[in-house]
């Protein structure tokens, strides 16, 4: 992920993190969801189509042999079948499909129950001209037929794969077109990309049917405070909100200074509708509360009404509306909607050009769209307006290193360098400060001293469980020390429980291990603690992957895995 900071978790925790398992560099083993998102970078090999087929709208790769010149005589049963196999291709060629399949039946009818290879190619290329028929019954039951006569045959998984997916049996499909890759060697672009293609489809469903059934879970404490720190110009909180001796907001404060955050929105619920103040601006703070936590909770549709209502209102104060855009910009963001998103970033400024937590979060939502350009001068603007702020002090520096290296500078890389330095000095006790300069250094693949600053990171900040997760991804970047970095993740889902990265990132080192079962009983832990479908869909994606493993795994056996390891590395 592009930010480190635990500050930042108020965007980056809702985002994808498709980086996640190229975060390990090299293997350590066989990781089928790894291997899919290393690959799907590439381009689409030009010359897919000619080596295997895949890809297109029609599939048309037939096996056959070359017509012998002279058929001799007697003509063996074979060799009738081969004959008949050929006339078949030549049919198919032509675009007689029916033809075709005609003599291929011929060739499957002739040829001897013993020619276990040929019989498989018949199927394979009778299902071809199915295919091209689009009679897709027929092609899953002759691609079926081939298999049992040829497990291991890559055109009749590829051509069954390509078919279901058509009928929307993706777990079958992705079962299919993972036992290619691995029998591939994941050497072929076009299949590595099917695979992905599939994995996201039945990602996006099963997390829309999850959305529907989910149990909601509060985050963890440290999260939630790591939010709100991440607002210097908080109206309910900050030592110079005017109104917190009010009796029903001093209650909720009270409540939120406890820890009490399962508490809130049924407080805040119960204030709303008995209101008979008259100080209706508290009101509103009620509402931006509640819609926070609703928020948080991932329970989206409520936390955007709450804000609404302060948004809309004309009586609302200008800072609880400035707040609550920057919460709906940044919500608009988890939905996948960042035009929206930045709407409401500029109706802020309408609002208040002076608001330096606007341009923070704009800067956090530019550089994790590559907007490297743009969050440069937000982290600046934030700066200027909070200059007594660590984190965005250690912000304004990460950015500086991202433009410097995108910019290819080494001078201004040593003055981004100077610049965290400074930040030790000036705020000794931010953490922030310790982990942007450590991801920084990992970029630079400065890993030993990476390392030195996420220790002190934790140090300044010993409950902040996302922190050591990143040192834990460090260890396998630096030595590959798989033992060293569990041993990391695991003490930080000791400290919190409710650490969905935490979990994430551990079944996908499981999965790499060929952990399998256990990689997935962490993918369900994953998500339990996820709140957006974007999220949702990531990780039931990873999951897929182990589970398709698993099952290809049973039914190739397990020496067809072995040996697998070294192959991308």
């Amino acid at each position: 992920m592009p930010v480190a900071s635990s500050a930042s978790s108020s965007i980056s925790g809702w985002l994808p993190k498709w980086q996640l398992a190229l975060a390990v560099g090299g293997p350590v083993a066989l990781g089928l969801g790894y291997i899919y998102y290393k690959n799907t970078t590439q381009e689409k090999s030009k010359n897919s189509r000619k080596s295997n087929g895949v890809g297109t709208e029609k599939q048309i790769s037939i096996d056959g042999d070359t017509l012998a010149k002279s058929i001799q005589k007697p003509e063996t049963p074979i060799a009738k079948a081969q004959r008949f196999k050929t006339l078949g291709n030549q049919a198919f060629g032509a675009g007689k499909y029916d033809e075709a399949i005609s003599y291929y039946n011929k060739a499957i009818e002739t040829c001897p129950d013993d020619q276990h290879t040929e019989l498989a190619k018949n199927y394979q290329n009778r299902a071809a001209a199915h295919d091209a028929l689009e009679n897709y019954d027929a092609v899953k039951d002759d691609c079926t037929k081939a298999l049992e006569l040829n497990p291991t045959y890559t055109k009749a998984l590829l051509r069954r794969a390509r078919v279901m997916e058509k009928t929307n049996e993706l777990e079958l499909a992705l079962e299919d077109v993972t036992a290619a890759c691995i029998l591939e060697r994941f050497m072929s672009q076009s299949t590595l990309l099917m695979a992905d293609r599939v994995l996201k489809e039945l990602g996006k469903q099963h997390a829309h049917k999850h959305m529907k059934n989910r149990s909601l879970v509060m985050p963890s404490k440290h999260f939630i405070k790591t939010y709100f720190s991440s607002f210097k110009s908080d109206p309910i909180f900050s030592d110079d909100a005017s109104d917190n001796d009010n009796k029903d907001l001093a209650e909720v404060i009270q409540l939120f200074k406890e820890e009490k955050y399962d508490d809130i929105i049924e407080i805040c619920t119960s204030k709303i509708e008995s209101w008979d103040s008259k100080d209706i601006q508290v009101k509103f703070k009620l509402h931006l509360l509640r819609g926070t936590f609703y928020l948080l909770l991932g329970q989206h549709q409520d936390a955007i009404k709450d804000l609404n209502t302060v948004i809309n209102n004309d009586e609302a104060p200008k800072s609880v509306k400035v707040n609550a855009l920057i919460k709906k910009a940044t919500m608009s963001m988890q939905l996948e909607n960042p035009d929206k998103c930045f709407e409401d970033f500029e109706a802020a400024l309408v609002i208040d050009t002076e608001c330096g937590d606007i341009y923070h979060h704009r800067g956090q939502v530019n550089l994790l769209l590559d907007k490297v350009i743009e969050a440069t001068y937000d982290s600046q603007k934030a700066l200027d307006l909070n200059p007594n702020s660590g984190i965005a002090f250690a912000q304004k520096c990460y950015m500086d290193y991202r433009y410097a290296a995108i910019s290819r500078s080494t001078t201004k890389i040593d003055s981004a360098i100077k610049e965290f330095e400074r930040a030790f000095e000036l705020f000794p006790d931010c953490c922030e400060c310790y982990t942007l300069y450590a991801q920084m250094l990992c970029d630079s693949q400065s890993y030993d001293k990476a390392d030195e600053y996420f220790a002190k990171a934790i140090e300044k900040d010993p409950s902040n469980a996302t922190i050591r997760v990143h040192r834990g991804l460090l260890q396998l970047q630096w030595t590959g020390n798989v033992e060293k970095a569990v041993e990391y993740i695991n003490k930080a889902l000791e400290l919190d429980k409710k650490c969905e990265f935490g979990y994430e990132t551990l079944g996908t080192i499981q999965v790499q291990r060929g952990n399998l079962k256990e990689a997935i009983e962490l993918f369900d832990k994953a998500l339990e603690l996820a709140r957006t479908a974007l999220e949702l869909t990531h990780i039931f994606s990873l999951q897929d992957a182990a589970r398709a493993q698993l099952k290809v795994s049973q039914r190739l056996g397990a020496n067809s895995l072995l040996g697998m390891s070294g192959v991308m590395s």
